[in-house]
C-alpha cells in the first residue's frame, strides 16, 4: 500500500524528494497518510479533488484484494 502511494504522488509532483507516507495500522483500518510539499499540495488533490478520489479508489481497490479497509489522507 505504503508503495503504491508513494509511487503515484512522486510520479505527480514537482518535488518527489519531499513526498513522505506513514502508514497507521488500526484493528479494522489502515490508514495511509500523505505528506507532499506546500506547493505541490494542489498538483495531488487535483481539479475539483479528482486526483484525490482516484488515488483513494485505486487503495481502497488494493485494500479490498487484501481484505482491510484503507483510507487516504492528504497531509499539509
Amino acid at each position: 500500500m505504503k508503495e503504491l502511494i508513494e509511487y503515484i504522488a512522486k510520479s505527480l509532483v514537482d518535488k518527489p524528494e519531499s513526498v513522505s507516507v506513514n502508514v497507521v495500522e488500526g484493528e479494522k483500518t489502515t490508514v495511509v497518510e500523505l505528506r507532499v510539499a506546500q506547493e505541490d499540495l494542489g498538483k495531488v488533490i487535483g481539479k475539483d479533488g479528482r486526483t484525490a478520489r482516484s488515488m483513494r479508489t485505486i487503495l481502497n481497490a488494493a485494500g479490498t484484494k487484501l481484505g482491510k479497509r484503507c483510507v487516504l489522507e492528504i497531509l499539509e
